[in-house]
């Protein structure tokens, strides 16, 4: 796999280095080209097509459709009804494939799909009952469409292959798209990924997505910007396995992706019933990209991501050769994340020279695939998974796919040989379920493998950890009793069975008003669900602590708030702020709401130095150095300090919850993605760029930030801040010591929600 960094044309099918296709044309013709190349693109084509701005490069996006989960939708649909929600305004489905079990803290999850089912009949939308259905395979299946747009409040929706781009993001974005405000974006670039070759013997999905992760997102290639499939690679590619690549490209943290569409497309929208649906979309010759990525799929080999992120890849050869070297640094690695809260090996599940395996799984909208499952099957039709530690679960994606599995034999080959078949569910790519024994090790065609996406608990000392590889290797590896093996090793039939879509049990389960809302209907709350907050607008000025200071390279929205064990506490947005950082930093909580009290204080009216030592001593050296300042218009917080946050999930909780704490800021290197940084905003909380690598302040220090609304308002390019002291230190005089943050490219409404302390108070106030 090659990364081109410069610019490329499309030409007669092949891509050209842009310097060979501009000659020696002058720089204005030179950038005329690329202009107009640029708009040769599909996903330049599909964005205008969307964009209601009137400006080609500041997007203003309206979707076609939406759609939401279970842990998210709740807090969507409270965000928009606090802003003046009436009515749905496009289709927007309320799956519910992450609290299916129902299984913890009593009533709350069940009573949240029944404040679901009654939103959607109240608002006019469409609810999926628990089991049914993983909330992408329901999309691809019957809301995606060539040429439309989708935005999920879930981190994988990608439904490119279907012609559909896709974005996942906060819940605070899908909240404007009910309230019929817009997606706003800078023109993404666009990055070619130019598929050739043909895959070789044992090669499924899960490797090229993995290959492609590992290959792009150490460096930030495609991060924020729209990944375009073309090439005549893919048209020997089944859907499935088209679908199987884009749904990883998440882990690239591209902004959304798009493929060309041909005659397989075409027949797939017409096995499910929809063949309007279908366009053929193509690139047209001479489009422009930013940027290439030259997949060549006879070089990919089975692979395997090892703990803890998508992009730790090797081939599942290579690790077999170098075992202890490669696994050793894994548990090296693992402990930056880790430290000393669990003793995490891997070294000692080396047997005779060969690495076991504790679990096998095949789930979700990656593995859960009507093609990965029947392949699983020919691989393990007529043997044993034995009777030893290893197990084997398999989720199909929807109810459809069970059904049709079901009908021709290959879940009862599954179950024969040992697997356990299970519904249509999320767990095990977020941590609900499954969790192996303490340093047990499972492997698993999922989205990802971050620390605790198994359910293991650090707190508890508790660990054991995922690997992600393809459905075929999962279940050579099963066939061989847990000992980790490559398809490729072994001699397989892949029968390729015709798959018929059977949509009844939609038809006989799924409420769908068709648009239609009922506003007599009435929402049925569970005593969990939990109204958000009242949160204050930004002040003149604002005293923050900095209550977590975070150095891993990358810190995950799974470490900021944990999946899992919190999800019945999603529609509470105070119960489940106790959980924040509990894994990463269980200080972080009892901190923040210690400066949260004299915040309270101020706006109840109160001296908030009266009910917080420390921010007294911090008014008197305020006052003291700059007695200009007015006490009474400054606002009080907390903020946590991280290299790069943000990584992985949608979910907005992982913001929404240090701002129910008290927070008004995160200070950072960089994010991670585009949608933790609009999960901030949305929220109220100021998104610092701060660039160095030695940090002017530590964990515990007070930071002054003087006239910061006015900044904002005046869109400075940078903020002025002076540390004030520090809570080990509260003697110490007034530092004086200066530094100076950033936000970076910030649009006039995202200025204006953080100005009025969040989404929820922008839309009272207009």
């Amino acid at each position: 796999m090659k990364l081109w960094n410069a610019g490329a044309y499309l030409k007669n099918g092949h891509m050209v280095p842009h310097a060979d296709a501009e000659g020696s044309l002058s720089q204005d013709e030179i950038s005329l080209k690329k202009e107009a190349g640029r708009k040769n693109t599909m996903a330049y084509r599909i964005l205008q097509a969307h964009n209601t701005s009137g400006d080609t490069k500041k997007l203003k996006i309206k979707f076609d459709k939406i759609t939401s989960h279970d842990i998210t939708y709740v807090g969507i649909i409270q965000t928009a009804r606090a802003s003046g929600l009436e009515k749905f305004p496009i289709p927007y489905v309320l799956t519910n494939c992450h609290n299916s079990l129902c299984a913890v803290g009593g009533t709350i999850n069940e009573d949240d799909h029944m404040f679901g089912l009654t939103s959607a009949q109240k608002y006019g939308g469409i609810y999926v009952p628990p089991h049914q259905a993983v909330i992408h395979q329901y999309a691809r299946e019957m809301m995606a469409g060539c040429g439309k747009m989708i935005l999920g409040s879930d981190s994988h929706t990608r439904y490119g292959a279907l012609g559909t781009m896709a974005v996942g993001e906060g819940g605070g974005e899908l909240a404007k798209q009910l309230l019929n405000r817009t997606y706003d974006v800078n023109l993404p670039e666009v990055i070619a990924v130019y598929v050739t070759g043909e895959v070789q013997k044992g090669v499924g999905p899960q490797d090229v997505a993995l290959a492609l992760v590992g290959a792009t997102f150490g460096s930030g290639f495609v991060k924020n910007k729209v990944m375009e499939f073309v090439g005549p690679g893919i048209a020997a590619l089944s859907m499935d396995f088209r679908i199987g690549i884009d749904v990883m490209t998440t882990e690239t943290t591209c902004l959304s992706s798009i493929w060309e569409t041909d005659e397989k497309t075409e027949e797939y929208f017409a096995i499910h019933g929809r063949p309007e649906e279908y366009e053929k979309l193509l690139p047209l010759d001479n489009a422009y990209y930013d940027g290439v990525v030259e997949l060549d799929l006879s070089k990919i080999e089975p692979m395997i991501a090892m703990p803890f992120h998508p992009s730790n890849v090797y081939t599942i050869a290579e690790l077999k050769a170098n075992l202890k070297d490669i696994l050793y640094d894994v548990e090296e690695k693992g402990k930056v994340s880790l430290g000393a809260k669990a003793a995490f090996s891997l070294t000692d599940k080396i047997i005779n020279n060969q690495l076991y395996v504790d679990q096998g799984i095949i789930a979700g909208c990656a593995g859960g695939g009507f093609e990965n499952i029947c392949d699983a099957a020919d691989i393990l039709r007529g043997r044993s998974i034995g009777s030893g530690k290893f197990t084997l679960s398999v989720y199909p994606a929807s109810m459809p796919i069970y059904m049709q599995i079901m009908k021709n034999g290959v879940a009862a080959d599954l179950t024969a040989a040992g697997a356990v078949m299970k519904t249509a569910f999320c767990g095990p790519c977020f941590g609900a379920g499954d969790t192996p024994a303490n340093n047990g090790f499972s492997i698993r065609h999922a989205t990802r493998n971050f620390p605790n996406r198994e359910g293991s608990k650090l707190q508890n000392g508790q660990i054991s950890s995922v690997a992600l590889m393809d459905a075929k290797s999962i279940a050579a590896t099963a066939m061989n009793k847990g000992f980790l093996t490559s398809a490729a090793e072994i001699e397989q039939n892949l029968t390729k069975p015709a798959y018929y879509f059977d949509k009844t049990i939609y038809e006989n389960r799924v409420f769908d008003s068709k648009g239609k809302a009922d506003v007599m209907a009435n929402i049925q709350f569970g005593p969990n669900i939990k109204d958000w907050p009242a949160m204050s607008g930004l002040t003149e000025h604002l005293l923050i602590k900095v209550v977590s200071e975070i150095h891993d390279p990358v810190t995950t929205t799974d470490e900021l708030i944990p999946s899992g064990e919190t999800s019945s506490f999603r529609s509470n947005p105070l119960g489940l702020a106790e959980f924040t950082l509990s894994r990463k930093d269980p200080a972080y909580v009892g901190r923040a709401k210690e400066v949260n009290t004299a915040e309270k204080a101020r706006i109840e009216g109160k001296d908030p130095s009266a009910v917080n030592a420390e921010i007294k001593e911090a008014f008197a050296k305020i006052k003291e150095e700059l007695p200009e300042t007015d006490l009474a218009k400054i606002g009080i917080g907390s903020s946590i300090y991280a290299v790069k946050p943000g990584d992985g999930s949608a979910r907005e909780q992982a913001a929404s919850c240090q701002k129910v704490l008290g927070g008004w800021a995160n200070i950072a290197k960089e994010y991670a993605t585009k949608r933790y940084r609009s999960n901030l905003i949305n929220w109220g909380m100021i998104p610092f760029l701060y660039s160095e690598d030695e940090l002017p302040f530590t964990n515990g220090d007070y930071l002054f930030f003087p006239d910061i609304r006015t900044a904002i308002e005046t869109k400075a390019a940078t903020m002025k801040v002076i540390v004030v002291g520090n809570e080990n230190a509260k003697a110490a005089e007034f530092t004086g010591k200066e530094f100076e943050v950033s936000t970076g490219d910030m649009t006039d409404d995202e200025r204006r929600i953080i100005l009025a302390g969040c989404l929820i108070n922008y839309y009272k106030e207009n």
